[in-house]
């Protein structure tokens, strides 16, 4: 996945990432633990919060999940865009800024409508079924591990 340079954004650390996501409810969210979303997060983005890509039918993919014009996010440019999250793809308020919430939502959102992560083709390649315990590991304090031991990811 590369990167407009104009728009490089900053490389969330992996831990720091865990963090935010689970206080965004994404630990069981559409049954999927954070260790799903991260792997997704670094395989769309290299957890670059300003990561754009552009698609062969002319769309584009925007911030840290790497989030499509033509369905998800207005960008002014792309042919047939539905923009089913309402939501500025090319706005440094909301997609191309620092502040990963408004791209949480807006992952959430086709998370839910989609019933999982399927939408996305990295984590479909990359995370899907495999082991994903390196994409948390040493990231939760020892009460969380007690916590969450012996749950899967």
């Amino acid at each position: 996945t590369r990167s407009d340079p104009f728009f490089l954004g900053i490389i969330i650390p992996r831990c720091r990432l865990v963090r935010i996501l689970r206080k965004h409810g994404l630990e069981g969210f559409v049954g999927r633990k954070v260790a799903d979303w991260v792997c997704l997060a670094k395989h769309e983005s290299s957890y670059n919060t300003r990561a754009i890509n552009r698609n062969k039918n002319g769309s584009s993919d925007y911030g840290i999940f790497q989030i499509n014009s033509k369905y998800w996010c207005y960008d002014g440019r792309t042919p047939g865009a539905s923009n089913g999250c309402r939501i500025h793809c090319r706005s440094k308020r909301e997609f191309l800024d620092d502040n990963i919430t408004d791209d949480i939502k807006c992952a959430k959102l086709i998370a839910r409508r989609a019933r999982g992560l399927t939408p996305w083709v990295a984590w479909r390649k990359h995370c899907r079924g495999k082991n994903l315990r390196p994409y948390v590991r040493g990231c939760y304090s020892p009460e969380t591990v007690a916590l969450t031991a012996g749950g899967g990811a």
